[in-house]
């Protein structure tokens, strides 16, 4: 890719230490890796640190190209005694890592007062940034309205003079393995997502379970009331809130095929298995938050294809999943199995 963004007013060879500010979610996490590969692999002595909400930190811990992680405790600060406790935590933040540059790739208000709250001289940003995290920046990089979120990020590494010519590379934990035995083969399930009209029905559900020619296993997180309502048959497993992030990361490895809503545990199956992925995409656009790897695949407005076959009207449509599509995703598992 090619950035056309201007000269920064830094050289990251005479800079030590670098604050990544990306506090959430999992999927924008997963988004921001390759960014930080090629900013450590242009710089290798970087010393860089990664300011993430505390549940995601098992995706960024010992990471090879980090320096340290850390945890912003989110769930604290809430209410007003919170939110005095959320102050002193960031008045206390340069003191946590002195940066002499933070980079901004989250681009929300919340995101732009940490950074500022870090005192690293530089504080670098997307000129798509909202909320005002503007405000907050001493240099903003311009950025295409209509690309996908991966590249967005590596628009700002490649500002900072980073090699971003190679294709985008995602390090990801090994993951630690379940206590719960799993089929020797077997597709993986993830059906529920927070975002409004993006999850399965309970029906489509029980469909896939049923007809699926491997065995399934349910993942990612739901309300517990529905659990009791979907029809999982041995050798089949439901793994629904029962996952961490690490045990979770091993499922995804080791699943044979994997259907998954538009979500985080989507984009991490992307990274770590993208051949094996099909994504479900209802009103977003996979050309901007989709599956990145080509390989991938994706389900849009009734079309199965990678998310660079599909077309520029297909992918702006808003297109509810139907029940007669689940033949549609039972015949892509079948060409996995």
């Amino acid at each position: 890719m090619n950035s056309g963004a201007p000269q920064a007013p830094v050289d990251l060879a005479k800079i030590r230490r670098v604050l990544i500010v990306k506090p959430s979610s999992l999927g924008d996490i997963v988004h921001t890796l390759p960014s930080l590969h090629d900013l450590k692999s242009s710089f290798p002595d970087l010393e860089i640190t990664w300011l993430a909400n505390t549940e995601w930190l098992p995706l960024l811990e010992g990471h090879s190209q980090l320096k340290g992680t850390l945890g912003f405790p989110r769930a604290e600060f809430r209410g007003l005694l919170g939110g005095l406790k959320g102050l002193r935590w960031m008045n206390d933040l340069h003191h946590r890592c002195a940066p002499e540059v933070s980079l901004d790739f989250q681009g929300l208000f919340r995101s732009g007062l940490l950074s500022w709250f870090s005192r690293a001289r530089q504080r670098f940003g997307l000129s798509d940034a909202r909320e005002g995290a503007g405000l907050f920046h001493n240099f903003k990089v311009e950025v295409p309205k209509d690309c996908h979120a991966v590249d967005r990020y590596r628009y700002l590494a490649s500002a900072l003079g980073a090699d971003v010519s190679q294709p985008a590379t995602f390090l990801l934990p090994p993951g630690t393995s379940l206590s719960r035995e799993l089929p020797p083969r077997f597709v993986a399930i993830h059906p529920f997502s927070r975002g409004e009209g993006k999850s399965l029905t309970l029906a489509q559900i029980n469909a896939l379970c049923a007809k699926s020619t491997l065995p399934v296993v349910l993942v990612g997180r739901c309300d517990p009331a529905l659990i009791r309502q979907i029809n999982v048959t041995e050798p089949g497993v439901d793994l629904l809130n029962k996952t961490t992030i690490p045990e979770l990361i091993a499922c995804l490895r080791r699943a044979t095929a994997i259907v998954s809503v538009d979500s985080g545990p989507m984009h991490l199956a992307a990274a770590l298995c993208p051949d094996q992925l099909l994504g479900i995409h209802t009103w977003s656009d996979p050309r901007k938050v989709g599956p990145y790897p080509a390989a991938s695949w994706v389900w849009k407005s009734g079309e199965i294809a990678h998310r660079n076959d599909l077309s520029a009207a297909t992918c702006g449509k808003a297109t509810a999943f139907e029940d007669d599509d689940v033949d549609r995703v039972i015949a892509w598992i079948s060409t996995h199995s």
